[in-house]
């Protein structure tokens, strides 16, 4: 410090204690006056309950050294290569305190170890009995203990006469690996095999979410519970069965089957699919007791805005470390270079890159606020400094490396100045900033910057599909609910779904079936019931756009959340016959049967119950109709094809009960950001184009 008349604090010096600082004071003057007493700020340490770190009896103080981490070739996963790592100076074994477990052996001198505080004989008897306990229980090899009753006041579990012993299961949690690792030269299909599996946990995940969170609605009332955690409890679930991925190895750089863009809504979504495994601190690091040499790495940070010294950038971010903060956020206290700031800094020694996920806020998202995967960034420069609370904070230069997409982030505030002004932010491209011509509740817009090609315009837009006289003459009497105040789980409309409602109280489509009845006509219930959620009308802002891979696509100005209600897929309903005649025109068809049963992922939950059945009620006979979109049409007709989409198609009824003839309703599969494409599974397309010929 330039200039500076105090002495600078040796930070990673603990403060001296309060009965030390007093002797102090009373032996330099006898005259001196009452010391004012320092005023300490209460800190609030951000608590890792899922990461706790293997303690050693004498942990080794930090030894800087010249080399990377050891790390394990892998023989099962190919893809998997291990870093390059330095020869010099390695550590000997002799250097490492090992971890010495809790058994049965070092019960014996923890027993021995009595205080002289607990005079008391009861205190004395439980804590040797919670010793037992525990001993008893860590020392089963399969994982069940027996754990007495409390009200008993023996120390081993001891069952009754005719009464067999309570018997508890211990949740097993796999510890993060600690062998450090990085995914290369992945092919076409390994690409696509990883992205699966991630999409898949990722929909188990929202899947269990959305159904625990009703559940808890439908016992407690809805606003009877003040937050609702779905996300915990679906993530606890997950990491019961062993659903959790990248647990084995903690992977450095991209995570296979995640890419840049990918967005979510919570943090324990973050740990389930490896992209940041801690739950609450911003920075995932390997900590030193568990590194190879001795020496923490860091994988991955977040960026929230938690710190007021940040700075970012987009591209070049300067990141503050943790730690110093208060309960509001605020530095009251010096950082120290330990823990995740320690790892921060010797992975920029070693050159090692970390994934950046950005917090935003967001108030299309469920908890106002989104987690977006910006990429991959170096750290090139670290350096202590003072921050704009007057106490010493680390920063760290970040740098996102060329050559990858562009930032998740960035897209969010490009598509939020699209809604509000999309001719000042796209000058030339927009066609038509409406095709709907108002018929939709919110506009539809058509761009093109590629070509002169204005085919959407041609069409009439169709908001619902027209159905032929006699599906409403065969439609049966006409019954509904009499819930005039909104439907309840125990509805008549309920009973024709299963007895559940299809719908949570935000619209969520809560499982995938072959149909779905919404309240129709003939029910009492208001326009705002829960169950009329399709018949209401699209709820996000669609574009139209021209694209050169794909020909006419669709895609979002809003985010869209997973098991939301996109859009329907409208045109002219045909008979067999019908149909027959006006393919010989050559007008463009389109055949509902052929669409795949997409909505049964929706809610496959086999993976956490054994006993899991797909959905088969109500039952839907073959579909035996076409749809003509040659000459009326709606933003759905230019959705492409895709064997992995991100949109599924549900069939629903309202306004008539025939089940012959159901409406085509398009919900969201994942948590799909905004500009991002849309893309249904059509069943069948041709060969020589992605898409169906509709489409083009």
């Amino acid at each position: 410090m330039m200039g500076s008349l105090l002495p600078f604090q040796d930070l990673n010096l603990l403060p001296e204690s309060s009965s030390a600082a007093a002797a102090m004071a009373a032996t330099t003057s006898a005259t001196t006056t009452t010391p004012i007493p320092l005023k300490v700020p209460k800190l609030e340490p951000k608590l890792e309950p899922f990461e706790e770190a293997l303690q050693t009896p004498n942990p080794l103080p930090y030894q800087p050294q010249q080399h990377l981490p050891r790390l394990q070739e892998t023989q099962e996963q190919p893809f998997f290569s291990s870093l390059p790592t330095p020869t010099p100076n390695p550590i000997s074994d002799s250097q490492l305190t090992p971890f010495t477990p809790f058994t049965n052996q070092t019960l014996i001198p923890l027993l021995s170890q009595s205080s002289a505080d607990e005079s008391n004989v009861f205190s004395e008897f439980h804590r040797i009995s919670e010793l037992f306990k525990t001993a008893f229980s860590q020392g089963d090899q399969d994982g069940d203990s027996q754990v007495s009753d409390p009200d008993s006041r023996a120390i081993v579990p001891f069952p009754e006469e005719n009464q067999v012993a309570p018997i508890i299961v211990s949740r097993k949690r796999l510890p993060r690996s600690a062998e450090l690792v990085r995914v290369t030269n992945l092919g076409i299909e390994d690409e696509t095999y990883f992205r699966n599996v991630v999409r898949r946990t990722r929909m188990i995940f929202d899947s269990l979410r959305v159904l625990s969170t009703a559940d808890e609605e439908r016992k407690h009332g809805v606003g009877n519970v003040k937050r609702l955690r779905g996300d915990l409890k679906a993530s606890s679930i997950m990491r019961d069965r062993e659903l959790w991925l990248n647990r084995d190895k903690r992977i450095v750089g991209s995570i296979p089957g995640v890419y840049v863009g990918d967005l979510f809504f919570f943090r324990m979504e973050l740990c389930v699919v490896g992209l940041h495994g801690q739950v609450q601190a911003g920075i995932d690091y390997v900590p030193a007791s568990q590194s190879s040499n001795g020496e923490p790495i860091a994988t991955s940070v977040i960026i929230s805005g938690g710190y007021e010294d940040d700075e970012d950038a987009g591209d070049v971010v300067i990141y503050t470390g943790h730690g110093g903060q208060d309960k509001f956020n605020k530095q009251c206290a010096h950082q120290k270079l330990e823990g995740g700031n320690l790892a921060l800094e010797r992975s920029m020694h070693y050159g090692i890159e970390v994934r950046v996920i950005r917090g935003i806020k967001h108030p299309g998202s469920i908890t106002s606020k989104v987690y977006v995967y910006d990429g991959l960034y170096r750290i090139m420069d670290c350096w202590f400094d003072v921050g704009k609370s007057g106490f010493g904070v680390y920063k760290y230069k970040l740098v996102r490396i060329d050559g990858q997409p562009e930032m998740g982030s960035a897209i969010l505030r490009f598509a939020a100045s699209l809604r509000a002004k999309p001719l000042t932010m796209r000058p030339a491209g927009y066609l038509s900033l409406d095709i709907s011509l108002q018929k939709e509740g919110l506009p539809v817009l058509l761009f093109n910057d590629i070509d002169a090609d204005q085919e959407p315009l041609y069409y009439d837009y169709l908001v619902r599909t027209v159905f032929p006289p006699f599906a409403f003459h065969r439609s049966g009497n006409g019954t509904g609910c009499e819930c005039t105040g909104g439907c309840t789980e125990d509805c008549f409309c309920a009973m024709k779904n299963g007895g559940e409602l299809a719908y949570d109280h935000n619209g969520i489509l809560l499982r995938g079936k072959p149909l779905v009845f919404e309240c129709g006509p003939f029910c009492r219930c208001p326009p705002q019931c829960r169950n009329r959620v399709t018949q209401n009308g699209i709820k996000c802002r669609l574009e139209v756009f021209r694209s050169r891979e794909t020909g006419w696509g669709v895609r979002s100005l809003d985010l869209i959340q997973a098991g939301a209600f996109i859009c329907e897929y409208t045109g002219v309903i045909l008979t067999r016959e019908q149909a027959h005649i006006v393919s010989m025109n050559g007008d463009n068809l389109v055949y509902p049967h052929r669409f795949s049963d997409r909505w049964a992922e929706w809610g496959e939950l086999s993976q956490i119950y054994d006993d899991y059945v797909r959905p088969s009620y109500p039952p839907v006979p073959p579909l035996d109709f076409a749809i003509d979109v040659s000459k009326m049409r709606n933003v759905a007709c230019y959705m492409t094809h895709s064997s992995t989409p991100n949109v599924m198609v549900q069939f629903v009824l309202y306004d008539h009960n025939n089940l012959m003839f159901p409406h085509l309703m398009l919900f969201a599969m994942e948590n799909i950001p905004p500009l991002r494409e849309l893309s249904l599974d059509y069943g069948v397309a041709e060969e020589w184009t992605p898409k169906l010929s509709i489409c083009n």
